[in-house]
Formats: C-alpha cells, sequence, structure tokens
C-alpha cells in the first residue's frame, strides 16, 4: 500500500482539494492518477470545504465529474483507482469509450454516474446523441494532455471543455506544453497553479539504459530471445502491428508464451491478454508505441526496443513502462548497423549517456539483463491467451469487422473510433531485421498487475516480483 505521498500528490493536492484550477507536469508513473482522483472523489462527495456550495445529487445523463483520457486503455486504469475511493464515498463511477457497443455506456448515464472517464470520441457521439449533457460537471480532468495532442484529439477536447461550466475546476495534466497543450491551457483553465515534478525530455533515474549493438538481423533475433526468455515480466516494443503479431508468434512457439496488443485486436482479446500478463502465466508482451501511454502495469522489470522508435518522445514513454513509482528497472535498445546514426541522434535528444556496445548471442552483458531464465513452456501447457494469440485467434477488431470506424481526423483506423490513425510506420516494412513489434491501439481493460508467479531476476535486485 501506499504509505507516503508522491511529489506530484505532495504538489498539488493541498491547491485542488482546494478548488483551484492546476497544471500538473510529470511523467506517466509519478502518482498522478491518485493526484487529481482524490480531489475529484473528496469534492464531489463535499468532503472537502471547498466544495459545500456543489450540488450534491447527480442527474440523469448529467454527470458532476469528468476526466478525459487519450486511450482505452488508460480509462480503464484511471477507473481502477478512482473507482474504490468513489464507491466508499458513495457515488457512481464509468467509464466511456468506442470500440465496444454504447447500449451498456447509455443505461449507466441513465441511472446516474457521478463520475465519468472518457476518451473524446465516443463522449461526443453519446452528447451528439443527447444522451449526456456537461453543464453539471464541477470538476474536470484532462490526463495526458499532449498524448490528446499526439491522436488529434484536442479539437474534440475544446469542443467538450466549451460545454463544461466556465466556473467549474478544471484540472490538466501534461508531460510536454506543445502541439496545442499550452493554448487549452490559456483558454480554459482560470489562473492556474502550476506543478512540476520532473520533464518528459528526462530519463528516470531509476532506469539503467543498454544500448546493445547487434551485427545483423539474425544475432538480432537470437538476443530478442535470449531477453525474452527470463522469469520476470517484460515489455517488448516494436513498430508495426504485424511484426509485433510475428514476434508474439515465435516466442510462444519457442516455448516463451507471449501475449501480443494492438488495435487489430477485440476488446475481449486485449482483455484476455492483460489478465494472463496480470496473473504471471504470460510473462511475456510485445506492444508498438501506443501501448507505452496506454499500458499502466507495476512490476514491469525489463522494457526492450526491439526497434528503435522513430523520435525521442516515443523512446521516453516506452522505457517509462519500467521503473515506476518508485521501483527499478532495465531499458534495451537494438541497434543494427543502418540504425546507429539515427538512435545516436534519438539518444541525445532523450538525454541517454548509456555508451553503445557491440553483442553476440551469447554476451554475458545481454544474459544478466535478462536475468534467471524460465522454464520452456511446451506446447501443451501454453497458457491458453498465448496459445490463441499463436493460432491468430485473438486477431478482429469490433462489430462491424476489421476497421473499427472514423478516427478524428477523419481516417479509417484499426480497432475504434478512439484508435490511433492507420498511417506508415517509418523505417519498417516487415523486413527480417525487424524482428516483432506491436501496434498497440487505444483497447483493453488496465489490470493491475500482482507479483503471482515471477522469479527473481539477478541477486541485486528486489525478491520475487
Amino acid at each position: 500500500g501506499i504509505t507516503a505521498p508522491f511529489p506530484i500528490q505532495r504538489a498539488t493536492l493541498p491547491d485542488t482539494l482546494a478548488g483551484r484550477d492546476v497544471l500538473g507536469r510529470g511523467r506517466t508513473g509519478s502518482g498522478k492518477t491518485l493526484a487529481f482522483a482524490l480531489p475529484v472523489v473528496g469534492r464531489l462527495a463535499r468532503l472537502v470545504p471547498s466544495a459545500a456550495s456543489l450540488p450534491a445529487r447527480t442527474r440523469p445523463g448529467a454527470p458532476r465529474g469528468l476526466v478525459l483520457a487519450p486511450t482505452r486503455e488508460l480509462a480503464n486504469q484511471i477507473l481502477e483507482t478512482i473507482e474504490p475511493l468513489a464507491k466508499a464515498a458513495g457515488l457512481r463511477t464509468m467509464t466511456i469509450f468506442g470500440g465496444v457497443g454504447q447500449a451498456r455506456q447509455v443505461q449507466q448515464l441513465r441511472a446516474g454516474a457521478d463520475i465519468v472517464v472518457a476518451t473524446p470520441g465516443r463522449l461526443e457521439d453519446l452528447i451528439g446523441q443527447g444522451h449526456v449533457r456537461l453543464d453539471s460537471v464541477a470538476v474536470t480532468v484532462l490526463d495526458e494532455a499532449d498524448h490528446m495532442a499526439d491522436l488529434g484529439f484536442l479539437p474534440a477536447v475544446t469542443r467538450i471543455l466549451t460545454a463544461t461550466p466556465a466556473d467549474g475546476q478544471r484540472l490538466l495534466f501534461s508531460a510536454t506544453l506543445d502541439n496545442g497543450v499550452d493554448k487549452l491551457v490559456k483558454r480554459f483553465l482560470a489562473r492556474p497553479l502550476v506543478h512540476s515534478v520532473d520533464g518528459a525530455d528526462s530519463p528516470v533515474a531509476a532506469m539503467t539504459h543498454h544500448v546493445y549493438l547487434v551485427p545483423d538481423a539474425t544475432a538480432k533475433h537470437a538476443i530478442v530471445r535470449e531477453l525474452a526468455a527470463g522469469s520476470s515480466r517484460r515489455l517488448l516494443f516494436t513498430r508495426t502491428k504485424h511484426q509485433a503479431r510475428r514476434l508474439a508468434r515465435e516466442l510462444t512457439a519457442d516455448g516463451i508464451p507471449a501475449v501480443e496488443l494492438h488495435g487489430n485486436l477485440s476488446q475481449n482479446a486485449r482483455e484476455r491478454g492483460l489478465k494472463a500478463f496480470a496473473d504471471g502465466r504470460v510473462r511475456v508482451m510485445v506492444a508498438t508505441d501506443i501501448a507505452a501511454r496506454g499500458i499502466h502495469v507495476d512490476e514491469v522489470e525489463l522494457v526492450v526496443h526491439v526497434d528503435p522508435p522513430a523520435e525521442h518522445k516515443a523512446y521516453l514513454h516506452r522505457s517509462g513502462r519500467t521503473a515506476r513509482a518508485g521501483n527499478d528497472g532495465d531499458v534495451v535498445t537494438l541497434v543494427l548497423p543502418e540504425q546507429r546514426r539515427d538512435f545516436t541522434a534519438l539518444a541525445r535528444a532523450a538525454k541517454i549517456t548509456a555508451a553503445p556496445t557491440p553483442v553476440r548471442p551469447g554476451d554475458p552483458r545481454v544474459l544478466d539483463v535478462a536475468g534467471a531464465v524460465a522454464t520452456r513452456v511446451a506446447a501443451a501447457d501454453v497458457p491458453t491467451e498465448a496459445a490463441r494469440a499463436a493460432s491468430g485467434e485473438m486477431r478482429g477488431g469490433q462489430g462491424n469487422g476489421r476497421h473499427g470506424g472514423a478516427s478524428p481526423r477523419g481516417r479509417s483506423t484499426r480497432g475504434g473510433r478512439d484508435a490511433r490513425p492507420v498511417s506508415a510506420a517509418k523505417g519498417s516494412r516487415g523486413s527480417a531485421a525487424n524482428v516483432g513489434s506491436v501496434s498497440a491501439g487505444a483497447g483493453g481493460g488496465v489490470v493491475r498487475l500482482s507479483r503471482q508467479g515471477l522469479g527473481r531476476r539477478r541477486g541485486s535486485r528486489r525478491p520475487a516480483a
């Protein structure tokens, strides 16, 4: 349990509980979800003096608290934090996001949800259909505003914020203020108090970065397997859905059960894979860049950039899946000869000082980072979720098939309205050099991970993670 507040919580809570508008700047994993969950629940339940004038009851279809998130994964993770607090205070919560049927969401709105956690696309749909109105919202939170901007959601966010009362409290959390986020702050936050914990452009001190120069695709292929074979949770990132799917299947066939996460999976498939990862039956998840923002899991001790990302922010967001909430972790980047120049520029921008190290399969330095090797799993004993992924059963989108609907920019997406628009991945054409990759589209329920079933990585690390 939490015994002391994290810096972002310590900095913002006095102001947010007092009803002030706040701009919080801190990286993912810094504890900011609880930093806004407490004031949202505390003020709506009128547990603090600043909320004495707020309405005590919620009308059908008119929530009093609104949290906007860029992806379905993040919306689910936020609800997971808010829900127990709200329940204890007698408040009802719900999520609204695309990629699933809206009937249940409409039913919950009619029953009177006090706090709604939503992605912009589906929320606008329901507003347009008359199922929800925002004129009673007393507290609005915009989480990961910079990621909203990256996904092209700022026009929708602007319309949504305009529909909320101008005198309501607004809390905005963002690692950066570029791509129009600064305009949101100026337009919608009244004399905001600014609290910065750390920037998006600074690496977490608890991370140990390793840059491995691999001679060719064959060596890279073998090293990926060595890194995936450890006994603790690990997250592998590549650039494309196709490569991610292929890598997860190849690892599973090699006795290393792995699940994939991307926008071509159905909601149920995402949730099954995440649950298997959560309970320790599957220790390896393969994902693409959107998952770097959407997956909020604990006890991931190793992140592997199987394919280096295109720019430094993506590198930092991917890497931020480890070393969360004060824990430590390792980050490995595999760099082919033709990628070295681009990665050098990326590392400079990300302020990564790890010296590039030439390695080959079996190198003791790679094996040390990989940690204790887990027992290989025979085909007959592969967990159901990994077996489904290997056979292709987990593919497929929502209702209308492979394409999930229109993106906020009008382009086709895979995985629902709130998914990332489909675009060509730079430098990744499914070649042998790009061993595995996943598109972690905006889907799936996020699961808080336990320590069950995981072994120790190496002597200097904490016990069974």
